[in-house]
């Protein structure tokens, strides 16, 4: 089958200076770091809960992928990380939306099913289910509704859902809204903004069946990059994410890691510009506003390889 992807709108190429300064917080309390982790704001605390390492071998040696439902919460940027709790089940690669309100854990899954769950992280308050079984999708909120896009029904999907959904927060038992999808096409790990009144979706990778008919990605400009895409100054920041330039890179043990360009949108002129490099090579983890700064808490730094990295880059 011939490869199709997918891409950016197209992008303008300007020198312009990166004016953020990133620093590390405290790391995650866990050497091996996640990846698929959820995270968000609770009650004030950072909280990254759940996700995934590989604890034996790496996966082209054979290794486990191991799921996990510990939630871990920093109270403040100097403070230690503490254990909350844990979730419900062993969960990753879902979406994390923070509210006024608290954190809401959006969907996921583990290696043998992919959930529907929608859930306050510390609210008891029923919130209903995702029309379909979703994980790696993006999503942001814009006026207390949760926009979603894309992702896989199944851990076996060899196609990418062609999906936007929509929960009103506002709107007491509401269910979920079918809304026409992205003209583009169906997408898995691609990001998302919320800018000016409207929510924007950017890059992500197809699937396809492989030779032995399990998934093949098909990857591209900044898939997996740090979600939802922070926006600073009138520009929504991608923050690295992998261009697929490595997809084949050998021996995997050796690969350089994923691109640290940081590509910007004006939303004004409605063009692409690069801002410098972020000095970290992380994807599939997320973009947290808290107390005054932009933080990426841990993610996959290479195939394979988890980071208990938490980086921040203050917003003062």
């Amino acid at each position: 089958m011939r490869r199709t992807l997918l891409s950016f709108m197209s992008l303008t190429v300007a020198a312009t200076a990166a004016d953020l300064n990133w620093s590390q917080l405290p790391p995650l309390p866990d050497e091996r770091g996640f990846a698929g982790s959820f995270a968000g704001v609770s009650g004030g605390a950072l909280i990254v809960a759940g996700g995934t390492h590989f604890i034996d071998k790496m996966p082209w040696e054979g290794g486990t992928k191991l799921w996990y439902a510990s939630v871990f919460a920093l109270d403040k940027p100097d403070g230690q990380w503490r254990i909350l709790g844990k979730l419900p089940k062993p969960n990753g690669y879902g979406v994390s939306i923070t509210t006024p309100e608290g954190l809401v854990i959006v969907g996921g899954g583990n290696a043998t099913a992919h959930f529907r769950e929608v859930f306050w992280l510390q609210k008891e308050a029923p919130l209903p289910l995702l029309p379909k079984p979703c994980a790696f999708m993006s999503g942001c909120v814009l006026d207390d509704v949760i926009y979603l896009a894309g992702g896989i029904e199944t851990p076996t999907a060899t196609r990418a859902l062609n999906t936007f959904w929509a929960l009103d927060l506002k709107q007491k038992n509401a269910p979920w809204q079918e809304l026409p999808p992205c003209p583009g096409k169906p997408r898995i790990l691609s990001c998302m903004a919320a800018a000016n009144g409207a929510v924007h979706l950017f890059s992500g990778a197809a699937l396809k069946p492989g030779p032995d008919g399990k998934p093949e990605r098909m990857p591209r400009v900044a898939v997996a990059a740090p979600n939802p895409a922070p926006v600073v100054d009138g520009k929504i920041l991608i923050l690295g994410g992998d261009d697929g330039a490595n997809a084949k890179f050998e021996p995997k043990s050796k690969h350089p890691g994923f691109p640290r360009e940081v590509l910007a949108f004006d939303l004004k002129s409605q063009s692409w510009s690069t801002a410098g490099e972020v000095p970290f090579s992380l994807v599939t983890t997320n973009a947290v506003l808290w107390s005054g700064q932009i933080v990426i808490p841990g993610g996959e730094a290479r195939p394979g390889v988890r980071s208990p990295q938490v980086w921040s880059a203050s917003l003062k």
